[in-house]
């Protein structure tokens, strides 16, 4: 068998509509339009082969099924549905989208000052730290998507700024919605500076200059104070050989 007739036979399988796998009937030989032992056993094993995506935790776990959707769950109207109308109207037969927005207002009513209350600080918190999470269990998936990784560092940049603010003007609320929330407030860096290799190099030698002087300063402490003592015992000596017997 030819290189020629082996690049035919492959195009001829990947082509659209070309459903005929190739066997090897001899040495050289190649029969096309049946099913073969060989062939067959190997598309089989290509056709089972998957990639299994890793499952990773979801904020959404403790939604419960059986939960009503957030547009549906205040009505009166529900308690008095049959069972079918209930399932079809509860969170087992709803969207990513209808789900997260159950959760974002499970957080708002966890910090809002009044049920009425859609716009203060600790509620823009809430929303945000729903987005956010949403976009951290996206690219732990779709590790690639820089557009989603760029809006979820602009809600990070913007609800940091709003925890600032929060802290600095009522300090209990802001601890209340951090435990709420389960927020970890790191303080910022005083400057930020990016490390390169010259500037670690010339921090270690810094460190390094800085030990090796304090080891300096530290011996001729011990020098000093070892003067002082031998000087005191020279001086206690004089006094007691001329004072009166």
């Amino acid at each position: 068998m030819t290189v020629t007739m082996l690049r035919r036979a492959v195009s001829r399988f990947l082509r659209p509509g070309g459903w005929a796998l190739f066997t090897w009937e001899g040495p050289g030989a190649v029969v096309s339009g049946q099913w073969g032992g060989a062939s067959l056993v190997v598309a089989n094993n290509y056709a089972s082969v998957s990639k299994k995506t890793r499952e990773f935790p979801s904020q959404l776990d403790d939604l419960s099924p059986t939960m009503l959707k957030k547009d549906y769950k205040d009505l009166e109207i529900m308690n008095m549905t049959n069972d079918v109308v209930r399932k079809l109207l509860s969170l087992e037969m709803a969207t990513h989208k209808e789900k997260l927005k159950l959760k974002t207002s499970q957080l708002v009513e966890k910090v809002q000052r009044s049920p009425s209350d859609v716009g203060s600080t600790e509620v823009q918190i809430a929303i945000l730290t729903a987005k956010i999470r949403n976009y951290q269990e996206h690219l732990q998936v779709h590790r690639k998507d820089k557009t989603n990784k760029r809006h979820m560092l602009m809600a990070i940049d913007r609800r940091k700024k709003l925890l600032k603010y929060l802290r600095r003007t009522r300090y209990e609320v802001f601890e209340n919605v951090c435990t709420q929330l389960g927020i970890q407030y790191t303080f910022p860096p005083d400057y930020y500076r990016k490390v390169t290799q010259r500037w670690a190099a010339k921090k270690a030698l810094c460190i390094r200059v800085f030990q090796e002087l304090q080891k300096l300063r530290a011996a001729k402490q011990l020098k000093q104070k070892a003067a002082i003592a031998e000087k005191a015992q020279s001086v206690n000596k004089e006094v007691n050989e001329g004072a009166p017997v």
